[in-house]
């Protein structure tokens, strides 16, 4: 084979355009397209990024007499660091799959925003003179339909996981992507960058303007248990409409991202994923005893609820301190 039919079977065997590896060799598409039409030749000094790109000798590349041995040893070393090769079918499947999660994962984390509600009201009617309900009733009553809400939620997250388990090596291991396929997702991203902008925005007002119910109640009668527990729930409500425009956005952008390896998802940020995954089940298991330690011992569900704004506040700073610690280890 000559310099050109060797570019081209390495092009192919890294899943690459023409497009894409005049990106990586910072050069026109044309560039490449004259290498690979026997049109030109790149300098050497190009050659010597070609041989390191694609883990060949500079011999390979230039002698045509050499045989196949050495293409196909470079092959075993792209393998052993790329694990798999995404195909345009399985990115299509990995975002449609993400777009159905993205919704289930946000509705079923409303209804956890959602799911102190019933308690809330129940225990402000029980404190009321006018209901005849004991408060025994009433957090018995609240946590049942609480713990029933958090229990759907719960099979919602199961079921998502399983949609999307198959496709959790584009999270954790490096890849390369098939001939038009980073084209078609780029578009894609370009695509959906405006209503991903609009959405962020939407989804962040309406979690800060959220507790503005809270402070009408206040202001309007703070005495009324009845009316402030409807604030709250009020609160809640439209926080978690907040919360489920930037999940379910979040989602499909990052779905975009994985399979560009961009952002969060560079080899590089691959790496920390793992830590940080730990550290993150970690941190929300403790917020969560920590929320039903406090409740239960203070038997004051209509104030503790603030935990979880506090640790939602301080999650991303415990993430960043991990990352941080993480880069001065290595």
């Amino acid at each position: 084979m000559n310099f050109a039919d060797k570019l081209i079977q390495l092009r192919k065997q890294a899943g690459w355009s023409q497009e894409d590896l005049a990106q990586q060799m910072n050069v026109t598409r044309q560039s490449v397209s004259k290498w690979e039409g026997e049109q030109s030749v790149p300098d050497i000094e190009k050659v010597v990024q070609l041989s390191k790109l694609f883990h060949v000798s500079t011999d390979y590349l230039l002698k045509d007499e050499m045989d196949n041995i050495e293409f196909n040893k470079s092959i075993k070393e792209s393998s052993a660091e790329y694990q798999r090769i995404v195909t345009r079918q399985e990115a299509n499947s990995f975002l449609t799959v993400k777009a159905r999660t993205a919704k289930s994962i946000a509705y079923a984390t409303f209804l956890c925003i959602l799911s102190p509600i019933c308690l809330f009201i129940l225990s402000a009617l029980s404190e009321s003179k006018e209901y005849d309900l004991s408060e025994n009733i009433a957090a018995g009553v609240g946590l049942i339909v609480l713990l029933i809400i958090v229990a759907i939620a719960v099979m919602i997250y199961i079921s998502s996981g399983a949609k999307t388990a198959p496709f959790a090596y584009l999270e954790k291991e490096c890849f390369q992507i098939e001939s038009g396929v980073s084209e078609m997702v780029n578009n894609l991203k370009s695509q959906y960058e405006s209503t991903y902008t609009r959405k962020n925005i939407i989804g962040v007002s309406l979690c800060i303007v959220s507790i503005i119910p809270l402070f009408i109640g206040v202001m309007w009668d703070e005495q009324n248990d009845i009316l402030l527990t409807i604030m709250l729930s009020a609160t809640l409500v439209l926080a978690g409409i907040g919360v489920v425009l930037l999940i379910r956005n979040g989602i499909i952008w990052a779905s975009y991202e994985k399979l560009l390896q961009e952002g969060d998802y560079t080899e590089e940020k691959k790496k920390e994923s793992s830590l940080t995954d730990a550290v993150g089940t970690a941190y929300w298991l403790i917020a969560t005893a920590i929320y039903l330690g406090c409740s239960f011992t203070t038997d004051d569900w209509k104030h503790s609820w603030i935990i979880w704004v506090v640790a939602g506040l301080l999650f991303p700073a415990v993430l960043a301190l991990t990352r941080l610690l993480h880069k001065k280890e290595s």
